[in-house]
């Protein structure tokens, strides 16, 4: 198995373990997405979306929460490719041109910087050689072994 097939099934076990219920990983047939990512070999992840009927916003258009849904699960992911369980802080979209239902879209992310325990990413969705929507995020290192509220509440631990 070489590196890249490695941490691309590195990342699978360890997001499964993050967010085992996750609608953008869980499979159609279950309600969700079935996002499936590979990691690339610069680092970044990409996944293949149908862009069903099911998830129209517009007449013919995929819905923008979804498109956000996306953008967000990609740099999710990427965080996942380096064994990093991180949540979002901060999350700017720019929707450049509609996405069209019925036409496979491809989502794109990858890491930018990081500032001690803040992870700064960004990702790009793509639609027949456009760029329809593009975002950049923060993520917070989630604390490892809590639940988030515990990790926000020390009482609560």
């Amino acid at each position: 198995m070489d590196a890249q097939a490695a941490m691309a099934g590195s990342s699978l076990a360890f997001s499964r373990g993050c967010h085992p219920a996750c609608i953008a990983c869980r499979d159609r047939a279950d309600g969700g997405l079935g996002l499936k990512f590979d990691t690339r070999a610069d680092g970044s992840v990409c996944a293949v979306f149908a862009c069903d009927t099911r998830f129209q916003g517009y007449p013919d258009r995929l819905h923008g929460g979804v498109v956000a849904m996306l953008l967000d699960a990609a740099m999710t992911h990427c965080l996942f490719a380096r064994a990093v369980h991180g949540v979002a802080a901060r999350l700017a979209i720019r929707y450049h041109h509609p996405v069209d239902l019925g036409i496979p879209a491809s989502v794109v992310a990858r890491p930018l910087r990081t500032v001690r325990h803040l992870y700064v990413l960004e990702a790009e969705l793509h639609q027949e050689g456009l760029v329809r929507a593009t975002a950049e995020a923060s993520f917070f290192r989630y604390p490892d072994g809590r639940r988030w509220a515990e990790a926000r509440d020390p009482r609560l631990a």
